[in-house]
């Protein structure tokens, strides 16, 4: 029985984390906890994350198109105070949860009249996937370069009219 353990758990050794993918250590960001008041609006974003994290891609995307209908672009520091208000709210969010960070980040911006652009991409050399918004090309609170993945689902916001 341990050799057959043994062999399944090195089957699935991460060769770029050096450790086993099922039992790596994730780090939890520690975040400043909200206000009893500020918590429901999080608390929605993530209840409807949640839900539609387990959509198909396309369904999440036309979803997300329909939502930023109305809401006026991001600045960075908006989207960056979102993203910590949902750290500060999800502990899913904070462990490799990055789709339920990056749909929760982009709905608590909708909640507030804000909208950034939400990505999904790959990188090749290892293959990973991820999920992250960002703000006029610039990645809001990840740890990688703003050009590590290659986006394959791009959500921006829509442009503001120009003034008649």
């Amino acid at each position: 029985m341990t050799r057959v353990v043994g062999s399944f758990l090195a089957a699935l050794r991460a060769p770029d984390l050096g450790g086993d993918a099922v039992s790596r250590p994730i780090a939890v960001t520690a975040a400043t906890p909200l206000a009893w008041w500020r918590r429901p609006p999080m608390l929605v974003a993530v209840t409807v994350t949640w839900w539609l994290a387990r959509q198909s891609p396309a369904h999440i995307q036309s979803v997300l198109t329909v939502l930023r209908r109305g809401a006026r672009p991001a600045t960075h520091a908006q989207a960056g105070k979102a993203k910590n208000d949902v750290l500060a709210t999800s502990v899913q969010c904070n462990g490799d949860g990055c789709m339920q960070c990056s749909l929760a980040t982009a709905l608590l911006c909708r909640l507030r009249g804000r909208w950034p652009t939400w990505c999904t991409g790959v990188r090749t050399q290892p293959f990973g996937a991820h999920a992250w918004v960002q703000v006029d090309g610039r990645s809001v609170a990840e740890p990688h370069p703003d050009d590590y993945y290659r986006p394959m689902h791009i959500v921006p916001p829509l442009r503001e009219r120009p003034a008649r």
